[in-house]
């Protein structure tokens, strides 16, 4: 692998300053990848307009075609934040406008571009900010593919575009959950449950553990709650949490919540470690029933970037 700098008339930020990430990386074969800690790019969904597209300027890398708001990483950036603050700064995207839902990675070892696929959350107008746009604009899902697509995103987008139709949502037992771990949880189980909640959001979930073909998924999460456990669903106010509560039995409400997602198309995972209600919820038709300390390995991961 080569680190070739940028020629003074390729992209520069709008302060003149270079960061160390903007530089090509040349591949043994000869071929060229902008980012010298690997690139990533913000797809962003609103089921209204479609997907946010960039017209890259002509004498950019593949000038002339359409593609995604992104670019180089800086050094030890996420990839999440990295596109975020690319799309940012390219397309006005605004704070808190979009939320991730999976990321896909291309890895050629030498370099990597990580596409974050993003739900509009506050509708938004992208806004040029940069002299690397032509145009920016919301493209109807199904109209995609007719614009002459930078080659890269072309050949990524048939396995994105099938992707959101998919949604993901785990079901947790939340009293199994708690109870899985001898922290003095039965002294206060609210104060427990309360504890999972606010670590349920943004929970990350490798992709191969939802059956999906990308790298990791950021499900939405329903929580039921039973017995003194409920009084935490008053002061809930998370984005991708749900706080269920049971009105009788735990594991009826779990095994309804959990039949009425899969009606509804989505694909969910539950959480618990009992066996009776693991063959209940087998025969309404969940995806996979994953056990209290596989959602905890989960939580005490590192958090993504």
């Amino acid at each position: 692998m080569t680190i070739v700098p940028p020629a003074p008339d390729e992209p520069r930020r709008p302060t003149g300053v270079r960061d160390p990430g903007d530089a090509w990386v040349v591949a043994p074969s000869g071929e060229r990848y902008w980012g010298r800690f690997g690139a990533a790019g913000l797809l962003a969904f609103d089921a209204d307009r479609g997907v946010l597209l960039q017209h890259r300027v002509s004498w950019s890398h593949f000038g002339g075609t359409w593609g995604l708001p992104g670019g180089a990483l800086h050094e030890g950036e996420g990839a999440i934040v990295g596109a975020l603050r690319e799309a940012q700064e390219e397309a006005g995207v605004p704070d808190g406008a979009v939320r991730a839902r999976f990321t896909s990675v291309l890895d050629l070892d030498v370099w990597s571009y990580t596409t974050v696929v993003a739900d509009v959350a506050e509708a938004f107008d992208p806004v040029i900010s940069d002299p690397e746009s032509v145009a920016l604009e919301w493209v109807p899902v199904d109209e995609v593919a007719e614009r002459p697509l930078h080659p890269g995103f072309a050949s990524a987008w048939p396995h994105l575009r099938a992707l959101l139709d998919e949604r993901a949502v785990v079901v947790v037992d939340s009293a199994n959950v708690v109870g899985s771990v001898p922290d003095g949880w039965w002294k206060d189980r609210a104060g427990a449950t309360g504890r999972l909640l606010s670590r349920l959001d943004g929970l990350a979930v490798p992709a191969s553990d939802l059956g999906f073909g990308v790298t990791e998924w950021f499900p939405d999460v329903a929580l039921v709650v039973e017995g003194t456990a409920r009084a935490v669903a008053a002061g809930a106010a998370h984005d991708a949490v749900a706080v269920v509560q049971a009105e009788a039995a735990g594991d009826d409400a779990i095994v309804d919540e959990a039949e009425r997602r899969v009606a509804a198309g989505e694909r969910v995972v539950a959480v618990t470690s009992d066996r009776e209600l693991t063959e209940r919820l087998h025969g309404v038709g969940v995806a996979s029933v994953r056990s209290a300390g596989w959602l905890r390995a989960l939580l005490d991961a590192p958090a993504p970037r």
